[in-house]
């Protein structure tokens, strides 16, 4: 009878064992199912507008709440607050819907932002950019005036902004050869100037575009660029190479780097 006793008392533990098990697991499943879908977001890098800070096929973790309004119930736990200047951050393009992009803040509401000989200048003083990178891209055209002296050359096509309603919506900004930017909103530039399709073709970046803040690298693999119109057949290449040369191809050095 007490063998039997022992027994029973041990499998009602193993039983009780076995719960707390399901139970901590559970746990876990509805923390990281939260995370995923409330907090963090994943982002893959397509273009080199943000070369060398970010390359094309770099992957990113984003906290998708630290640019969020603040919450009453979640404000002192989750670190809430506005965009300030050199974030890198993800937002909606404010010209094609649906287009994921990544940049940096370069100016916030009231800041007055022109460029002179591809240098940044922010409320009369000359920004000190070290993330930045100037290849020479285009040097000479017409399109490079524009793009480096910035906001001075007018909008146009041939100056590369295809945008119409940029384009006669910019001078209502420009106060004293300045680009203010209206409330609410920022203006935002790659790190890779001469590359990149930023805020001086397409204009301000509105608070409700933001999705995030991204944080660091998981994995980054050499890969070519892409873009939304890609189709499907080049979508399968795509995978099956990255399938194919996975560890071969992924820079391992990457992973895990900080976003700064």
């Amino acid at each position: 009878m007490a063998v039997q006793e022992k027994a029973s008392q041990q499998g009602t533990e193993q039983k009780e064992t076995a719960v707390e098990f399901l139970a901590s697991l559970a746990g876990t499943m509805v923390t990281l199912f939260f995370i995923i879908t409330f907090v963090a977001q994943t982002f893959a890098i397509p273009s080199g507008s943000m070369e060398k800070t970010l390359l094309v096929g770099d992957h990113l973790v984003v906290n998708r709440e630290q640019f969020a309004p603040a919450t009453r119930w979640l404000g002192a736990l989750l670190p809430y607050r506005n965009p300030t200047h050199g974030d890198v951050i993800v937002f909606m393009s404010p010209e094609q819907p649906g287009l994921i992009l990544v940049k940096r803040v370069i100016g916030t509401p009231g800041d007055r932002i022109h460029l002179h000989d591809g240098q940044v200048y922010r409320n009369g003083w000359k920004l000190d950019e070290p993330y930045a990178q100037h290849t020479g891209l285009g040097n000479g055209s017409y399109a490079a005036t524009y793009r480096d002296n910035f906001p001075s050359v007018p909008a146009s096509v041939m100056a590369g902004v295809p945008n119409d309603r940029w384009r006669e919506a910019m001078p209502q900004y420009i106060h004293d050869g300045d680009i203010v930017v209206p409330p609410n909103s920022y203006f935002a530039m790659g790190d890779n100037r001469d590359n990149s399709y930023d805020s001086r073709y397409w204009g301000f970046v509105p608070q409700q575009n933001l999705i995030g803040r991204p944080l660091f690298i998981y994995w980054s693999i050499r890969t070519n660029e892409y873009g939304p119109d890609m189709s499907f057949a080049d979508q399968l290449r795509m995978a099956a190479h990255t399938l194919l040369h996975f560890f071969s191809d992924t820079r391992w050095s990457r992973s895990f780097t900080l976003i700064r």
